[in-house]
């Protein structure tokens, strides 16, 4: 997929790369930034030029006059430059500067209207436009906005993952949700997808794990924020890389091949793809055989006017299977999605029956 990316104009050594700050805090800020990345194999240079924040007071950008430093950073360095828009003033000021590649951030992309508006603002022109996942794991709605951009005759499109807003508390300041950006994929396989790890982990020391983890399920490169002083950023700054810091994590990241020349590989990961397709065949008839004795013990609860759901019932399974997987080495997270999309399942045929004897 970097092919592609090439084809719309932008450098790519390693991988796909964009690094800048969060935000556009000054023209020095910018100027020593980009100074520090030029030459060294970065696609393009990004900074925050409207920050949206979740409340009034925050530093919300600089503006314009943060349009006019990255077109100096251009002028300078010769890196391509692009930014966030989130309405088509924005989209308007962007192309009147010339920015080379813009993208709509998570909080527009769960917006119809939103990315309907900004869709139109783009009308009749070709830049390239990346779109972030909406704030929730809504593959639908990712896709959706993706199309109206497609719609407005953008045809160098691609999406970017920075994971999902969770109320639970976990290690990440969003969760990674690996599963919907990799149907996105399967879905509109002609996207190139760019992993975001900044907002992903909100800390430095847990990108260079999750920056991996999307280079090994073959995200087609990344996206950075680097800050020449993070420490005093006006944002986001326990997530941002100095420019060393930054380099050091690209150095020590290993790109997989999604194929091997090796005879021998090829022919054991076959045999061994073998043995997945038959223990496959074997879960897809046990799942089959469970849902038959869930559809009678849906009969027997309609027959006596007792709930589908049981709380009770299924606090017992949630934590006999839990503590099962433990013992077979499978994690907690993953034992509860399964159980989960069972017992939904489970629920919907109960339910279906039901409906139906009250026809």
């Amino acid at each position: 997929m970097n092919e592609v990316l090439k084809k719309w104009g932008f450098p790519i050594d390693r991988m796909f790369l964009a690094a800048g700050p969060c935000s556009a805090e000054s023209r020095e800020q910018l100027m020593e930034c980009a100074g520090a990345l030029a030459g060294k194999g970065i696609s393009f240079f990004r900074a925050g030029i409207w920050k949206p924040r979740t409340r009034p007071g925050s530093f919300e950008g600089v503006g314009l006059k943060g349009l006019a430093w990255m077109d100096e950073v251009r002028a300078e360095t010769g890196l391509k430059i692009g930014t966030e828009v989130a309405e088509p003033a924005h989209v308007e000021a962007c192309l009147e500067y010339g920015l080379d590649i813009l993208w709509v951030g998570a909080r527009t992309s769960t917006n119809p209207f939103s990315v309907q508006a900004i869709a139109d603002a783009l009308r009749g022109t070709d830049i390239p436009v990346l779109v972030k996942n909406p704030m929730s794991a809504d593959v639908g709605l990712w896709m959706g906005a993706v199309e109206r951009i497609a719609n407005a005759g953008i045809t160098r499109l691609g999406v970017i993952h920075r994971g999902f807003s969770s109320e639970l508390e976990m290690r990440y300041r969003n969760a990674p949700g690996w599963k919907t950006p990799i149907e996105l994929k399967r879905r509109m396989p002609e996207l190139p997808i760019i992993c975001d790890p900044s907002h992903i982990c909100g800390k430095r020391a847990l990108i260079p794990s999750i920056a991996q983890e999307a280079l090994d399920l073959l995200f087609d490169g990344l996206m950075l924020e680097v800050h020449p002083d993070p420490d005093h950023a006006f944002s986001d700054s326990a997530q941002q890389f100095t420019p060393t810091q930054f380099f050091e994590l690209i150095e020590k990241l290993n790109l997989p091949h999604e194929q091997s020349d090796s005879a021998m590989f090829t022919q054991r990961l076959h045999e061994l793809r073998e043995q997945v397709d038959g223990l496959d065949s074997q879960l897809l008839d046990v799942l089959s055989k469970r849902m038959d004795i869930v559809r009678k013990m849906g009969e027997i609860k309609t027959a006596q006017n007792v709930s589908t759901f049981q709380p009770g019932r299924w606090k017992e399974i949630v934590e006999d299977r839990v503590r099962k997987g433990a013992g077979l080495e499978l994690s907690e997270d993953f034992i509860l999605q399964v159980m989960q999309s069972i017992h939904e399942e489970s629920i919907r045929q109960q339910e279906i029956r039901r409906v139906d004897d009250s026809c």
